[in-house]
C-alpha cells in the first residue's frame, strides 16, 4: 500500500509540472497565472521528494537511468 502511495505521489508530481505549460492558455490574468504556476511548482517539488522518500534509492536510480545517455565512441 505504501508503494502505491509513492507512485501516486510521483504521478501527481509529474502532472503538476506538465500543467505549468497549459495554465497560460486558460485566460487568467498575469498575476493569477504567476500564482498558480508558483503553487504548481511547489506542489510538484514536495510530492516528488515525498515519493522519493517513500519509494527509496532504487526508484531514484531507475529515474536517473532514464536520463543517462551512453557516449558514442567517435573514431
Amino acid at each position: 500500500m505504501l508503494r502505491i502511495t509513492g507512485y501516486i505521489l510521483f504521478i501527481i508530481s509529474t502532472l503538476s509540472f506538465l500543467l505549468i505549460f497549459v495554465i497560460p492558455w486558460f485566460g487568467y490574468t498575469k498575476a493569477q497565472v504567476a500564482g498558480i504556476i508558483t503553487g504548481l511548482v511547489i506542489t510538484g517539488e514536495v510530492t516528488f521528494y515525498l515519493s522519493l522518500f517513500i519509494l527509496g534509492k532504487s526508484f531514484w536510480q531507475k529515474i536517473k537511468s532514464w536520463f543517462r545517455f551512453k557516449k558514442q565512441d567517435v573514431s
